[in-house]
């Protein structure tokens, strides 16, 4: 645990730098403008600032495919140097067409990082606290504003400030970015295993979670590289004993050797079940995404389970480390096992790229599917049905990994189980083990569960007939082989990702955001904050950027506040709390602007305005867009849809930032906060209306509720 934690505040770094960037220049560029006369130049002046927004949009088009063909890793790294070396160059700038191209590299570094942080961190987070380590981002870059301003400030002071100096001051913590992202970041463990390489992605999730024994979640890793498209929901009820008649029931596989359930299929128990029949009914409101409401389902149940189930917080798909795992996705395993597993190559070497895959272990052959279950001896039921646990079966959230073989397709189905309260459970419910993420049931229990079913990222059909014995599963390099197409991006649950992910980011730059923070000097100088600070005799430059400063440190704690909610309260719950005080504050800006009013006390409303708009915004509008983008496509085009909601972000971000100026001369400060306000209304409808809450869920399970969501979407259309 405390491996993924270190892992995201160094990626975080990136994000530090973004942040200092962005404040220094809004300082530096009024020294700029006076040393090359650009007062009666309003084009030039916001061509300085938003050229690091070009340099990002112009990175961000290659960036997420780039991703997926190198890794993170790299990528990161060459963010850093990008850093280092733009830095050098804006110290040097021995004019405008110098610091240009100096603010176009910085925008390079800028792109990679912006897009590839939050994308990284959500690969390597455990999804209890994905939402709080996925905020780390917020948070280093407000720091990286804070520290900017101070150093800002302090220059201010001098007789004769230095804006290169300000400006080349990135190039020290860019170098312990540079150091960091060399020798102490990992590759992302999704990556890797979307190569084949699974000895290394092995160790890597090792190293992150702190533990050996990390079977549940590789298996969950190669499961995510499928697409999507094909998800259905169904009900069961989960037996510890044979309770039900052999025409009923149907066996549930672990990942671990011997684990497998009895289970009963059954209708109209689970919650999930209720709310995803009811997305496709005429009566449901044709205005509420049928995706919201299915989220919504899984939440409910949280309170009342995952707070009870999963009390031991840092043991997470942690059980009975002690016992043998399956768990070796090497040679090696293979080896030992012999013929317990089935491989889908003739030889091994000692090349990881030969790895086998052995998701399904022994238990799962054809000839024990047809055995009745008194007399599969060899098999014990275990995690889900009795207090002995059998294997890592958890992958976070409540949520658990199984296979099934279905008679009617011939092929093997993947199935996320959640347990569902209500009528299926009797004689209490599932209780957890002291050190045990996977839930347990005592004899005599039952227990009732919601499962998203859609058919095996690996399982190859044909392979059946080479391998009469046991499923044929399919290499993950192999399925990696293909890679992400635009034809991907055709699923239906794909292209509801994209309709979520790029309308939050237009919405997200159109609240203004970045525009203010890029000029708030002036937008504070504007506003009259000198008459605040006169009597500490500071001029009125300096005491905008004291003021920036001021603004930036108060935004620290919030930003912490949010991290603490985000994976309680939810992403969803933090952006409609927060954006109608987002409204509140703009509109107050916007009276201030109208009214006669003294001018201290205009200064002092503008400013506190500035101030809370500012803090609200690094709650909830300000990290969750990138949030949710990481965290809502599969792992194959999760590089090219982040980097179709980037290109979006930048774009948005030039228009916002490059108007600005304009803006501010001609409808004044009252009408830009106005516009912002009526941008901010319309966010808090889209995210009412459109977007899920995805706390606590592994990444995978996100992406079936998505595929799910958009079929009763069409469904609903129809209708």
């Amino acid at each position: 645990m405390s491996g993924a934690v270190l892992v995201a505040v160094a990626a975080a770094i990136g994000n530090l730098l973004q942040g200092w960037d962005n404040a220094t220049i809004a300082g530096s560029i009024l020294y700029i403008k006076r040393e090359f006369n650009l007062q009666s130049e309003p084009t030039i002046e916001g061509l300085i600032v938003a050229m690091s927004l070009i340099g990002a949009t112009v990175v961000t088009t290659c960036s997420g495919p780039l991703s997926d063909l190198l890794g993170r890793r790299p990528m990161l790294i060459i963010s850093s140097i990008l850093y280092f070396v733009g830095s050098l160059v804006m110290l040097w700038s021995p004019n405008v067409y110098i610091l240009l191209f100096a603010r176009l590299l910085d925008g390079l570094g800028i792109g990679l990082a912006v897009t590839l942080v939050p994308l990284y961190i959500s690969e390597t987070a455990p999804p209890e606290i994905r939402g709080l380590l996925n905020t780390l981002p917020q948070f280093t870059g407000s720091a990286g504003m804070f520290f900017s301003y101070c150093m800002v400030f302090a220059i201010s002071l001098t007789k004769a400030p230095n804006w290169r100096l300000m400006l080349g001051v990135l190039s020290i913590p860019s170098l312990i970015y540079f150091a960091l992202t060399l020798f102490f970041l990992p590759e992302s463990p999704r990556w890797l295993v979307s190569k084949g390489r699974m000895l290394e992605a092995k160790k890597v999730l090792q190293r992150l979670r702190g533990r050996q024994d990390v079977a549940g979640e590789m298996a969950l890793l190669v499961e995510g590289l499928g697409v999507g498209g094909d998800t259905v929901i169904e009900e069961y009820i989960i037996s510890p004993a044979n309770e039900f008649s052999d025409a009923e029931q149907i066996k549930l596989y672990g990942t671990a050797e011997g684990q497998s359930w009895i289970a009963k299929p059954v209708t109209g128990q689970s919650s999930i079940g209720l709310v995803s029949r009811k997305g496709s009914m005429a009566n449901q409101s044709a205005l509420v995404d049928p995706l919201v409401k299915l989220f919504g389902s899984v939440h409910e149940k949280l309170p009342e389970t995952g707070s009870t189930l999963f009390p031991h917080f840092g043991s997470m798909f942690s059980v009975g480390g002690n016992q043998p795992r399956n768990e070796d996705w090497d040679e090696e395993s293979i080896a030992r096992e012999g013929d317990d597993y089935v491989s889908d190559a003739a030889d091994t070497d000692d090349s990881d790229d030969n790895l086998q895959s052995p998701l399904i272990s022994r238990q799962a052959t054809s000839a024990e599917r047809d055995m009745p279950a008194p007399a599969q001896g060899s098999m014990r039921q275990g995690s889900l049905l009795q207090g002995e646990p059998a294997g890592n079966s958890g992958i976070g959230g409540g949520w658990q990994l199984a296979w099934k073989w279905s008679e009617t397709e011939g092929v093997f189905k993947r199935i996320y189980l959640h347990q569902e309260g209500g009528p299926g459970s009797r004689r209490g419910s599932i209780i957890s083990l002291p050190g045990c993420d996977a839930p347990t049931l005592t004899d005599g229990e039952i227990v009732q569960a919601a499962a998203l079913v859609s058919q095996s990222a690996l399982y190859n059909k044909e392979l059946m007939h080479q391998q009469p014995v046991g499923p044929a599963m399919i290499h993950p390099s192999q399925t990696a082989a293909k890679g992400p197409s635009w034809s991907d991006l055709l699923e239906p649950g794909v292209k509801h990702a994209l309709i979520v992910g790029v309308g939050i980011q237009i919405l997200q730059q159109f609240s203004g955001i970045n525009g203010v923070l890029y000029y708030t000097p002036q937008i504070l100088e504007q506003a009259g904050v000198g008459y605040l600070l006169s009597n500490l005799g500071l001029g009125s430059t300096s005491a905008s950027f004291l003021i920036s400063s001021v603004t930036t440190l108060l935004m620290l704690p919030c930003i912490a506040v949010a991290m603490r909610l985000m994976d309680i309260s939810g992403r969803r719950t933090l952006l409609l709390t927060t954006i109608p005080v987002l409204i509140v504050s703009l509109l107050i800006l916007v009276i201030g602007s109208l009214v006669e009013l003294d001018s201290t006390i205009n200064a002092f409303i503008s400013t506190s305005s500035v101030i809370v708009y500012f803090c609200c915004f690094v709650m909830g509008f300000g990290p969750i867009p990138n949030i949710l983008c990481s965290e809502i496509f599969p792992t194959r085009v999760r590089g090219l849809c982040i980097a179709i909601c980037a290109l979006t972000f930048w774009i948005c971000d030039i228009i916002v930032t490059y108007s600005l100026p304009v803006m501010l001369n001609s409808v004044g400060l009252g009408g830009v906060f106005g516009m912002y306000a009526v941008v901010c209304i319309i966010a808090w409808v889209f995210v009412f209306l459109k977007v899920p809450e995805t706390k606590g869920m592994p990444l995978e399970v996100i992406i079936e509720f998505f595929s799910v969501g958009a079929k009763q979407a069409q469904v609903a259309n129809n209708t």
